[in-house]
């Protein structure tokens, strides 16, 4: 596995195949004035499946397919296709907000995808309409539904947790785990970029210390689970339950010094840190040089990964927003 200068192990890529998306959640994505990229400007699947191949001949092992909102995508099942076809791709997982999943679910399984993310933010369904804004609850829960019928298990349920939107929901989502073999992951909002979304991200943060303490208040106390280092969540289990409570806190216990991961942006650019904007493009070199200059620029770009954000400095991504990213 590819090392960079600080010794950390780089070995999952985080790909995202479009910036459109189907909700317009407040900390992410305004309503109105957006700008998306063209069919053109986004990577082909027979692009997306070179890419892969070259990043699991330097190491790489774990793939997650991010957006905006991947199901949108009208080649999602031969993205997919290709890049399970690829000799010694560990994993294969995808991040949804799930609206699509009753139809692309079980295509997907048998396409080759092995696990799903699902975006839900609350099962309050007024107040996902509040911070979710479009799509209901209704779609969402039959797309969770769908996809653990079809067999991308475990589930697991990544809410963002905004004050005054959320927060009071935050044992509801956590009960998710008590019957089920999901996990329920609480993450911390991030400011990305400027205007509105980065101006909620700032002013309604929770921190997932108040989320924990509020779960345990309700529901118990959390039991801490071996993890592995380089996951990026803190794993716990409630009294008798089946699945998993996690938290992802990047703000308010940075999780940077055991980062595994690396991006690629939906126009084909190597993101090297979530937080910053350092960027290395590929796209040009892989339609005008072929494969070897990807993996040329693949490698360079790990042992450029910064050490970590500067959101204690008041400094953070300012070129791309979150679903320009992919998360």
């Amino acid at each position: 596995m590819p090392l960079d200068q600080y010794q950390r192990e780089i070995n999952y890529l985080r790909i995202s195949l479009t910036d459109h998306c189907n909700l317009r959640c407040v900390y992410c994505m305004p309503i109105n004035g957006l700008k998306f990229f063209t069919r053109e400007e986004l990577l082909s699947p027979e692009e997306i499946a070179e890419v892969v191949r070259v990043a699991v001949s330097v190491g790489f092992r774990k793939f997650r397919l991010t957006g905006g909102e991947p199901t949108l995508r009208h080649d999602l099942l031969d993205i997919v296709r290709r890049m399970a076809a690829v000799e010694d791709v560990g994993d294969l997982a995808m991040t949804t907000n799930g609206v699509l999943l009753p139809d692309l679910a079980r295509p997907l399984a048998q396409a080759g995808l092995r696990r799903v993310n699902i975006h839900l933010d609350t099962l309050h369904p007024e107040r996902l309409s509040q911070i979710m804004r479009w799509g209901s609850f209704e779609q969402i829960w039959r797309g969770i539904e769908a996809a653990e019928e079809a067999g991308l298990v475990p589930i697991k349920i990544n809410a963002v947790i905004a004050r005054g939107y959320n927060d009071e929901d935050v044992a509801q989502l956590a009960t998710l785990t008590i019957r089920r073999d999901w996990h329920c992951r609480f993450i911390e909002m991030m400011p990305f970029g400027i205007g509105e979304c980065a101006g909620v991200a700032e002013e309604k943060f929770v921190s997932n210390r108040d989320v924990r303490a509020r779960i345990e208040q309700e529901l118990g106390p959390l039991t801490p689970l071996p993890g592995d280092a380089s996951d990026e969540a803190q794993n716990f289990r409630l009294p008798g339950a089946r699945g998993v409570v996690g938290f992802i806190s990047p703000v308010s216990e940075p999780y940077c010094g055991s980062c595994n991961r690396m991006r690629l942006t939906a126009d084909g650019k190597f993101h090297l840190c979530l937080l910053n904007d350092d960027e290395m493009d590929i796209k040009r070199q892989l339609r005008e040089n072929g494969p070897e200059a990807v993996r040329a620029i693949l490698l360079k770009a790990v042992q450029l990964k910064p050490i970590g954000h500067r959101l204690d400095q008041g400094i953070f991504t300012q070129n791309r927003r979150m679903f320009q990213i992919g998360g």
